[in-house]
């Protein structure tokens, strides 16, 4: 016990004395598989506090001077590149920075980690388009056509797994459904709601747009529904936020069946 300490006590005091960058990020692993991130700024960091709870079965990792380490495993961690060997100087290990190789696809890496993000469902302000053009400027397939066949692979495979990163992390429903399976909660989305108001709703709306007389008219129901999907999207990130699982996903049902209305009405338009 006395030793468990001592090695905490001195990784704190490394911590302390590297000149930490202006903003990091430590996640903590759970036993359950949830993930808990908190950030910390130089130098307000109390480590102390953060150091002390590792023992309760914990898995803390750190991105520091743009590297990472882990008590355990994280993904990219001890992976070398494919061609020259190289350790990978940031995570997501994508593209080596040394040969600058396309590296094979590494699914422990999620979709929020692939854009550098913070795994929390508000990132509509986080450049998520601009980072998501990075990517496909290295991984496109068309910009790989002289590279072994081997690499172009990788890249249509990596390629393929960012659109859908970027597809989906762009989606208010499939958003919630992917964060909330992070979390460990699978949701169905071919569950039917038993709510008779809600379905009352539904229908009257389907209706609505079957006898729509114009597109002038379809447009405005178009409207009702992205104004509904913001709502419920909005309650999702609330319910999210403070760990209510049950009714983030009752959100997600709603979302859901507005987001098939509203595909009815793109098809008319």
């Amino acid at each position: 016990m006395s030793q468990t300490k001592k090695l905490w006590t001195s990784l704190y005091t490394i911590l302390h004395r590297r000149i930490l960058p202006s903003s990091s990020r430590l996640q903590f692993h759970c036993a359950s598989s949830r993930t808990v991130s908190t950030s910390f700024h130089q130098p307000n960091f109390s480590a102390r506090v953060l150091f002390d709870n590792i023992g309760n079965g914990l898995e803390v990792s750190s991105s520091i001077f743009g590297k990472s380490f882990c008590s355990q495993h994280s993904g990219g961690f001890g992976v070398k590149c494919w061609q020259c060997n190289a350790l990978p100087e940031t995570l997501p290990f994508l593209v080596c920075e040394s040969c600058r190789t396309i590296q094979p696809v590494d699914h422990s890496i999620n979709y929020f980690q692939i854009f550098g993000l913070e795994k929390k469902y508000d990132v509509e302000g986080e450049n998520l388009e601009s980072k998501y053009k990075n990517w496909q400027k290295k991984l496109h397939p068309d910009l790989v056509h002289s590279k072994s066949e081997k690499e172009r692979e990788f890249a249509a495979e990596q390629s393929a797994r960012v659109i859908d990163a970027y597809r989906t992390l762009s989606n208010r429903l499939l958003k919630a459904i992917y964060i909330l399976k992070l979390e460990g909660v699978d949701v169905d989305e071919e569950e039917t709601v038993s709510e008779p108001e809600l379905l009352t709703e539904i229908m009257e709306i389907r209706e609505a747009v079957e006898e729509a007389a114009d597109l002038q008219e379809l447009k405005k129901i178009q409207s009702q529904m992205q104004e509904k999907l913001k709502y419920w999207s909005g309650s999702f990130a609330n319910a999210f936020r403070c760990q209510k699982f049950e009714e983030a996903v009752e959100c997600i049902r709603r979302m859901t069946y507005y987001d098939r209305v509203n595909k009815e009405i793109v098809k008319r338009l």
